[in-house]
C-alpha cells in the first residue's frame, strides 16, 4: 500500500517533544469522499488538548491531529459530483489534517477563492465556521445588539469580532490578556469597538459601563470556570451565551440560578467537531452562501479578513505547538507542507 508522511505522536499522547514526522498508510476515498493533497493546515487549541490525551476523537475520525486544511483534490471516490482532480479547496475534517493527504466527505470541502493563498485558505474552516455557528446560528446575533467576545486575539475570536461587526452589532467588546493584543484588536479594520484586559480589569463592570448598564446580548466564551460569574453578570435580559470550551476548568461553585431565571438567559454549549456529518455539511454550505465571498487576506478590502500570526514549515511542528501554548499569538498559526 502507498505511504505518506504525517505528524505522529510518540506513545500516542504526551508533551510537545512527542510530535514527529513519520510514515503511515495513505488513505483512499470511499463513496462520497475525495482525497486532498494538503498544502497547509491550521493549528487549534483542541490539537494541544488531543495531543495531551484529553480530547475525545469522534467515532470514525482520524487519530491524526488537525481539523482544517487547504490543498488540491488528487482522487475522487464513487458517488461524488461537482469536483474534478486538481480542484483547489479548503476544508473541515474530524481529524487527519497534519498529513500529506486527507480523505474527507465532498460536502465538507469548499472551492478555494482564487484571491486567497494556501495559508490564508487553511486559516478559514475551523475558525470562521466555529465563529459563524456560535455567533449567528446558535446565539442569533441581531443588528444593533452588543456582543462580548472572549479570547479576542485567537483565530476564532478575531473571526467572531469581525462577523459581529459585519452583522451590525452596536458594541463588540473583546477581551485579551495583554495591552498589545488589545491595541491590535482595536486597530484592525472591522475590529473590536472596545477591548478589555481580563487580567487587570473587571470585564463585567466594563461591559455595564459601555452598554449604559444594560449588558450585552451575546457572549462567546472559551474560558469557562473563571469567567462564569462575570459572564452571567455581563448578560442583558434575554441574553444568550455560547460556550465553546472550558480552558480554565468546567466546574463552577456558588452558581446563582436566579440570575439565569429572571434574566431569561439562554446558555448553550457546542463543539463543532462532535457534530454529525449532516450538521457540519449544512453549516459549511450556509457559511459558503452567507459569508465566504466576504473573506479576504489581511490586506484585502472585504468585511472579513484572515489574520496570520506565523507560518511554520511542518517540519517545525514542535515549534508551532510551542507558539500556541505560549498564548502570545494574535491571529492564526499555520503550518505549510513543503
Amino acid at each position: 500500500m502507498s505511504q505518506m508522511r504525517a505528524v505522529l505522536i510518540k506513545d500516542e499522547k504526551g508533551p510537545i517533544e512527542n510530535l514527529y514526522l513519520g510514515d503511515i498508510t495513505k488513505p483512499s476515498p470511499g463513496s462520497g469522499q475525495v482525497l486532498v493533497k494538503i498544502k497547509a493546515f491550521g493549528l487549534n487549541r483542541m490539537d494541544i488538548i488531543q495531543r495531551n490525551g484529553a480530547y475525545p476523537v469522534p467515532p470514525g475520525a482520524s487519530e491524526i491531529l488537525g481539523v482544517e486544511f487547504s490543498g488540491t483534490i488528487s482522487e475522487i471516490g464513487p458517488n461524488v459530483s461537482g469536483w474534478q482532480i486538481g480542484d483547489e479547496v479548503l476544508g473541515l475534517a474530524g481529524g487527519g489534517a497534519y498529513a500529506e493527504y486527507i480523505v474527507v466527505h465532498d460536502r465538507l470541502v469548499i472551492k478555494k477563492p482564487a484571491h486567497l493563498s494556501w495559508v490564508e485558505a487553511a486559516s478559514i474552516p475551523e475558525n470562521f465556521l466555529t465563529a459563524y455557528q456560535a455567533l449567528i446560528v446558535i446565539a442569533e446575533l441581531k443588528e444593533g445588539e452588543s456582543a462580548l467576545i472572549h479570547a479576542g486575539a485567537s483565530g476564532v475570536g478575531v473571526a467572531a469580532i469581525q462577523m459581529a461587526r459585519t452583522y451590525g452589532a452596536k458594541n463588540v467588546i473583546a477581551t485579551a490578556s495583554t495591552e498589545e493584543k488589545l491595541e491590535w484588536l482595536l486597530s484592525i479594520p472591522n475590529g473590536a469597538t472596545h477591548a478589555v484586559n481580563y487580567k487587570t480589569q473587571d470585564f463585567a463592570r466594563e461591559v455595564k459601563r459601555i452598554t449604559g448598564g444594560k449588558g450585552v446580548n451575546v457572549v462567546i466564551d472559551f474560558v469557562g470556570q473563571s469567567h462564569w460569574h462575570k459572564n452571567i453578570d455581563s448578560l442583558a435580559v434575554d441574553g444568550r451565551m455560547t460556550m465553546l470550551a472550558t480552558l480554565s476548568g468546567g466546574e463552577v461553585s456558588k452558581v446563582n440560578l436566579m440570575q439565569i431565571l429572571y434574566k431569561r438567559l439562554r446558555i448553550q454549549g457546542s463543539t463543532l467537531r462532535s457534530r454529525s456529518q449532516e450538521y457540519q455539511e449544512d453549516l459549511v454550505q450556509r457559511f459558503k452562501h452567507d459569508l465566504l465571498d466576504k473573506v479576504s487576506g489581511s490586506q484585502g478590502d472585504t468585511a472579513l479578513r484572515t489574520y496570520i500570526h506565523k507560518v511554520y514549515p511542518w517540519t517545525e511542528i514542535q515549534d508551532a505547538h510551542r507558539c500556541m501554548e505560549s498564548n502570545m499569538n494574535s491571529g492564526k498559526i499555520i503550518c505549510e507542507i513543503l
